[in-house]
């Protein structure tokens, strides 16, 4: 069968040059939740090295979607610097997208300003904060705050926005059982619990249809833990997200305050981890860590069973994530009928990985070795490859050669 790989896509109103896409994992390398030359660096470094499209991850909607000061808000204020980003990226042939979210119940009152809110009250002890159940007049607010992003994205020279609709973060927050406990139209039953992710999407699919932007939403197949959504409860949602005529629909699955390796698979560097975190979290990490952490072992294409699952059940173009390190898993997943697919820790190894693949044969591989370094590191310093780093600490490294 001919490789598809390097043959362009449209992706609605957007044509790629080939159908990889870099993934919208967090860089951690904005400032004043705008971005910086670090963060431009990078993202015109992946378009240098081939990439069809860069994401660039995390960008809230409004202020109280904020969790790390290194996140990106997108607003007028930002529009200049994101702006340069998204014309360098250009020059080097890519198209360039956003990546649109709310964090939720992962806020911090010193980033959101306020109380963090989600579905439903209670507390996060993953983000170790109380959290406040959202008014109905503040659900409509956000809703609309999308849509209104959408517009900064364009104004910001982006070609397309991607709904996070996963992950455990605010839309993720409603549609899971886990969360969503409120007994109003929001929660309760699936379609109850789809109303907000419906009321967003309608204001991102009118806005992106008046600027001709392409738009894509990230879902989760699963949560990753019993009580959590499963296979069967998000076809149906999926096939909803269909209906708002999306461009395509990125498979992913896990819950970053719960599950979070079930989003990235591999062992998670303890000690590494602690070493980046603030002093008063530090033990509290190299000690409970272990126990807080469900750990799901790492395999190229670990989401790909499960995928197709989706895809003999969904009509509209799909985006395969998950795991992909060689040539010979990209294939794989193009051929299972995917469109295309998205990449991110391949790419902090090497940015220049997508051209290295249209050079090598068909078992080129990335130097990844998913030992997760660049995850532990990620929330607190940015997010780097081990391989790319001088004179870690040697304790770093005993423990990352240690990891199978």
């Amino acid at each position: 069968m001919e490789s598809k790989l390097f043959t362009p896509y449209k992706l609605g109103p957007v044509t790629l040059r080939n159908r990889t896409i870099r993934s919208a994992a967090f860089e951690s390398m904005g400032r004043n939740f705008e971005p910086t030359r670090q963060l431009k660096d990078y993202h015109v470094s992946v378009a240098r090295g081939g990439i069809g499209m860069t994401t660039v991850a995390y960008a809230a909607v409004c202020r109280s979607g904020l969790s790390f000061e290194k996140q990106l808000w997108l607003r007028p204020e930002a529009i200049p610097a994101l702006r340069n980003l998204t014309d360098a990226v250009h020059r080097e042939g890519a198209a360039v997208g956003i990546q649109l979210g709310h964090c939720g119940n992962m806020t911090h009152f010193t980033t959101a300003g306020q109380i963090p809110i989600g579905a439903s009250s209670g507390f996060n002890l993953y983000a170790y904060t109380p959290v406040r159940k959202m008014r109905k007049s503040e659900i409509l607010q956000v809703s609309k705050d999308f849509g209104k992003a959408v517009e900064t994205a364009y104004e910001s020279g982006f070609d397309e926005v991607e709904v996070h609709a996963g992950h455990g973060y605010l839309i993720s927050q409603f549609l899971s059982p886990y969360t969503n406990h409120r007994h109003d139209e929001y929660g309760g039953s699936l379609p109850n619990r789809m109303r907000f992710m419906q009321m967003c999407l309608n204001e991102v699919m009118e806005k992106a249809a008046q600027k001709n932007m392409a738009v894509v939403v990230k879902h989760n197949m699963y949560d990753g833990f019993k009580g959590g959504i499963e296979i069967p409860e998000s076809i149906e949602i999926a096939k909803e997200i269909e209906k708002f005529g999306v461009n395509a629909i990125v498979l992913s699955g896990g819950f970053v305050s719960k599950a979070p390796m079930a989003v990235m698979r591999g062992l998670i560097p303890t000690y590494t981890m602690s070493y980046y975190s603030p002093w008063w979290l530090r033990l509290f990490v190299r000690w409970c860590g272990p126990f807080m952490i469900k750990q799901f072992p790492f395999e190229e294409c670990y989401f790909l069973e499960d995928a197709k699952k989706f895809r003999a059940a969904l009509q509209g173009p799909l985006i395969y994530v998950g795991g992909l390190v060689s040539r010979e898993g990209i294939e794989k997943a193009l051929n299972a009928g995917f469109d295309c697919v998205q990449m991110a820790r391949a790419l902090v190894n090497d940015p220049a990985f997508v051209n290295k693949l249209r050079e090598g044969d068909e078992h080129t591989r990335s130097g990844c070795d998913h030992r997760n370094y660049c995850i532990a590191r990620m929330y607190s310093v940015d997010m780097k490859c081990c391989h790319n780093c001088e004179n870690l600490p040697k304790k770093i490294w005993d423990e990352l050669n240690k990891l199978p």
